[in-house]
């Protein structure tokens, strides 16, 4: 079993009130019905069984047009079997079972059926699961909200409110609280339905928010596709932990979803069609959030409530960018910005009015001097953030300096397989500054030191060997570490000299 435990984008602007919220009230529900949804349980599968054998063993008896849609849908998915349960060869399957089948009076057979059909019907509006969850055989408004409230069990809840948690508190400071909570609502509905399309006539309840929980799962793809998520497992009973970036990570996760629902169909007690069918929404509306601007919308109303205080000026191009005025208010912060020392509130705000603006080599050029600035601050989380919204909004070559510094951060931070990677795509895109061989160097020794990948280390260290950048100082390093990742990648043999 992998369980993730973080990602790398753990803080926000505001306290996540939706996010909580929601948890909260599943927490609650959870307490409030799940003792209830355990004694009824026995009771209604003891309706559900009993009904099914006795259609079984009489065929010829009347129900009604609901109760024979549920055993119709019912011998589909038996098939063969069946005719297994019409046998009276088989074994006894409670006392009810022995008692019925020393009945032969067609009249009390039907008063049985129709005693069982009225248990059945009365459980639609008695019981919790037949009042509140979402049933594709019987749809209904109020199950495509109640039922994402509902869960079977502890593990059950635990496990969609984490998931809540990870992917919904970083959605809800990127949307705003408003876009945040229509989509969660929506995108459980979304799931349940997609449910129902799979899964046609299906009688089997559905609860719990792992629809919609997906959905933000497909959501948090679509708009953090770089960002990485720390996992864990046990290996051969010895914990382990590894990171994947969500491009890798959340793809497969739905691939092995979409496959499961394939392999069991109606039959896994595990409703793997509403998980593809949530995420598929999750990215469609991740999707239409950011291209429509709302997304865009929320972050000025989110940046506007904590204010622009610190500086006239920067009240000011504020006030000009809400009337819409937003080459006067970039001309505006580019002249403060030019006559101060960088603020975090100025270029905060640059960067809002040029993504308004959709000039984005602007709002680029902003994005790398925030970065620069958290840099600076030594809010390195900040700065990594910042990066990330850099490259997302299609920037390519990261000043080499300021990229440089972030990537050491990250290797101080031990996220060595991204930081090689970085150290790569820096070399590769400033082939000819100094910066580019410190960073073949770094690739290298990370490489053959914290990775045990000497064939990779070997290129990176020929690579810096052959760059256009004067390396005499660093020759000796380069031969040595040509050198060692060569004696690791050919091991002398046991019991052979050297």
């Amino acid at each position: 079993m992998f369980i993730p435990l973080r990602h790398e984008n753990m803080r926000g602007r505001r306290w996540p009130y939706i996010t909580f919220a929601l948890i909260t009230l599943n927490v609650v529900i959870f307490l409030l019905t799940h003792s209830a949804m355990e004694r009824q349980e026995p009771e209604i599968v003891d309706v559900h069984v009993h009904l099914i054998l006795l259609d079984a063993m009489h065929p010829e008896l009347q129900t009604p047009p609901d109760v024979g849609n549920f055993l119709e849908s019912t011998k589909k998915k038996v098939g063969v079997g069946w005719e297994h349960l019409a046998s009276p060869k088989r074994p006894m399957l409670d006392a009810w079972d022995a008692q019925i089948r020393k009945v032969d009076d067609p009249q009390e057979l039907q008063q049985e059926m129709d005693r069982l059909s009225a248990a059945f019907q009365s459980q639609e509006h008695s019981t919790i699961l037949g009042e509140y969850a979402f049933i594709p055989a019987r749809p209904r408004a109020l199950p495509y909200l109640t039922a994402n409230f509902l869960h079977s069990g502890w593990m059950h809840l635990i496990g969609n409110m984490w998931f809540l948690w990870l992917a919904g508190f970083i959605l809800e400071d990127t949307w705003g609280r408003a876009i945040y909570s229509v989509f969660y609502l929506f995108a459980g509905a979304a799931a349940m339905q997609f449910y129902a399309w799979c899964t046609p006539g299906s009688f089997v309840p559905l609860v719990g928010a792992s629809g919609a929980v997906a959905a933000l799962m497909g959501g948090f793809l679509v708009r953090f596709p770089r960002l990485k998520i720390e996992m864990a497992t046990l290996l051969f009973f010895y914990p382990l932990k590894f990171k994947m970036p969500a491009y890798w990570l959340l793809p497969l996760w739905l691939a092995v979803e979409f496959f499961y629902g394939s392999a069991s169909g109606q039959f896994s007690p595990v409703a793997h069609w509403a998980h593809v069918g949530g995420f598929l929404f999750g990215m469609l509306g991740a999707y239409v959030v950011r291209r429509s601007g709302l997304e865009q919308q929320a972050n000025e109303a989110i940046e506007s409530e904590l204010g622009w205080k610190s500086n006239p000026d920067i009240v000011s191009a504020s006030e000009a960018m809400d009337q819409g005025r937003l080459d006067e208010a970039a001309a505006a912060l580019q002249k403060h910005l030019t006559a101060n020392p960088p603020s975090l509130d100025a270029l905060n705000l640059l960067q809002l009015v040029q993504w308004r603006r959709q000039d984005m080599p602007a709002y680029l050029q902003a994005t790398v001097q925030l970065c620069q600035f958290h840099l600076k601050a030594q809010d390195f989380d900040a700065a990594w953030r910042t990066f990330e919204e850099y490259n997302t909004g299609g920037g390519e070559h990261m000043p080499a300096t300021t990229w440089l510094e972030l990537i050491r951060n990250l290797e101080s931070q031990q996220n060595f397989d991204r930081a090689v990677s970085e150290y790569e795509r820096l070399a590769a895109d400033y082939p000819v500054q100094k910066e580019s061989l410190l960073a073949l160097l770094s690739a290298g020794r990370l490489c053959l030191k914290k990775l045990n990948r000497p064939a990779d280390a070997l290129r990176n260290y020929k690579a810096a060997q052959a760059s256009a950048v004067p390396h005499l100082d660093w020759e000796a390093n380069i031969k040595m570490g040509i050198q060692a990742a060569e004696e690791a990648s050919n091991p002398p043999a046991i019991g052979k000299p050297k």
